[in-house]
């Protein structure tokens, strides 16, 4: 009698350690899916924020080079306009003179 009990109770107490093996394994594929999550959600920001920042980015240095080099074409051409400006009149003067 005394036997069958401590079969009894070795048996509910396997049972117990195998529940909580299980209960644990499982827990640890729980985690590995979230960290498998995880890691897409950060690649997956990482990926779409560098992607905003690179055309953020090129938009301002396509807008402010496009400016300067506008700037300094129309300085140089307004100077090559003046200096024909000075030989027209120059050989207007030498022609009715």
């Amino acid at each position: 009698m005394i036997q069958e009990v401590a079969m009894k109770e070795n048996a509910v107490i396997t049972i117990i350690s195998i529940t909580i093996i299980v209960l644990n394994m499982m827990m640890i594929i729980v985690l590995d899916i979230k960290n498998a999550i995880m890691m897409a959600t950060m690649a997956e920001v990482t990926t779409v924020t560098m992607a905003e920042i690179m055309v953020a980015t090129m938009a301002e240095v396509t807008a402010v080079t496009m400016a300067e080099v506008t700037a300094v074409t129309m300085a140089e051409v307004t100077v090559v306009v003046k200096d024909v400006a000075a030989v027209g009149a120059g050989c207007f003067n030498l022609i009715n003179n």
